[in-house]
This record gives C-alpha cells, sequence and structure tokens, in this order.
C-alpha cells in the first residue's frame, strides 16, 4: 500500500472531501428553474383526401399570361407601345374575343412602363366593369405586332410597379390582409414570379417604399 507524506496527504484530503460537495451542487444548478411540460404532443403528418385525384392543367383561355396577337392593329417596327393608340388596341383586344369595347369612363388612365426588359414601354390598361370588378391587361410588341401578355379579371385592391416587375393585390376573406401576385417577364412570357400575403392598406397606410412615377399616355382617355 502507497502511503503519502503528511504535507501531502493534508493538501489532498480536503479536495477529497469537496468532490461529492462540488457534485451535488452542479446537480443542483442544472435542474433550478426546469418544469415538465407534460408528455410531448404527437405529430403526425396530415391526411390527403382523395390524393387519386388531381385538377388538369389549365386551357390556354384560362392562362393570363398566354400570349395573344391584337388583331387590326398596324405593326409597330421601333417596338414601343407609346407608338399605339392605347384605346384603340383595348377594344381591338376586348372585340377579337367576342366582347364589347368598355365606355371610355370604364377605363382608366393608360400607364407605359417596360415590363419586358427590352428597353422599350409596353402598356398596361385597367377597365372597371362595375364598382368592384376590375380587368386588367398588358399589351408588348411582339416582334413588331401587338400582343397581349396578361389578362386577369378579379378585385384589385392595388397595382404597382417594382423593379420591373408588375405587383397585383387583392383582398382576402380576411380584411387585414391581401393577396400579393407578383408577374415578371420571364422565357418570353409574363409569368407569375411570386404569390404572398401582405398587410392590408388604408389611404392612412401606404406603401413604404413607392415606385418612381411611371410614364403616362397623353391623350382623350379620361
Amino acid at each position: 500500500m502507497l502511503r503519502l507524506p503528511g504535507p501531502a496527504r493534508a493538501a489532498v484530503t480536503p479536495l477529497a472531501v469537496l468532490a461529492p460537495a462540488l457534485a451535488l451542487l452542479a446537480g443542483c444548478a442544472s435542474l433550478e428553474g426546469l418544469e415538465s411540460e407534460g408528455k410531448a404532443r404527437d405529430v403526425k403528418a396530415p391526411l390527403a383526401l382523395w390524393p387519386e385525384y388531381s385538377p388538369a392543367p389549365p386551357r390556354k383561355a384560362e392562362n393570363p399570361s398566354a400570349r395573344k396577337p391584337v388583331p387590326g392593329i398596324a405593326r409597330i417596327p421601333g417596338g414601343s407601345m407609346a407608338a399605339a393608340d392605347p384605346l384603340a388596341v383595348l377594344d381591338a383586344d376586348i372585340a377579337s374575343g367576342g366582347g364589347t369595347p368598355p365606355a371610355p369612363n370604364a377605363v382608366r388612365r393608360p400607364v407605359l412602363h417596360d415590363l419586358t426588359d427590352d428597353g422599350k414601354p409596353d402598356l398596361i390598361m385597367v377597365v372597371d366593369l362595375d364598382p368592384r370588378t376590375s380587368e386588367l391587361r398588358v399589351y408588348s410588341v411582339q416582334k413588331q405586332v401587338v400582343t397581349r401578355v396578361l389578362a386577369l379579371r378579379g378585385v384589385l385592391a392595388g397595382v404597382e410597379l417594382a423593379a420591373g416587375h408588375l405587383v397585383v393585390r387583392e383582398p382576402t376573406k380576411d380584411p387585414r390582409y391581401v393577396s400579393v401576385t407578383d408577374y415578371s417577364w420571364d422565357n418570353g412570357a409574363l409569368e407569375l414570379w411570386d404569390l404572398t400575403l401582405d398587410d392590408a392598406r388604408t389611404p392612412q397606410t401606404p406603401s413604404p417604399a413607392p415606385s418612381p412615377a411611371p410614364t403616362l399616355t397623353p391623350g382623350p382617355v379620361p
């Protein structure tokens, strides 16, 4: 049996006595403030109903981004919609689909803005069908032909231009929020780029970062 000298034995003894106490204190410190919240909740995957059913893809007429040349409008070699008569383009487009051209006072002021990223302005128009429902149409010159590149109908809580994108805000069933659809020119079409929810705005809560004022088309449209 190994025996330590007296001084060494005296130095080791206090540590040996303190070790269990330190361990006990450490254990108490680790448990202090912890409370049991009961049994963990079971996490279950959603149960899909009728998983064997899925909708057919949209028909071309149901695709708001389907490109459609506007008949009866002269070609524009320069490629800018600023060279076209906005009302003539709108009327020809609606008539070609069997509709009746709207009254001039139902048409909002046309807006010119480059949405196709070619450096030339495209034409953005809105027709108010009734006090709640509106129709948004966008026209661009594609290979000298005036072409409709977007047509959608809905309740327009707001239409915005941001970083070359067209942003459409529509109300939801919850008045606190609006649905925000972001359209961007991609692969030759004005496609849906993003879909989000945002806080509904009132005249007292405007957009935090308004876009620069777009170029307006001069003319008799009220």
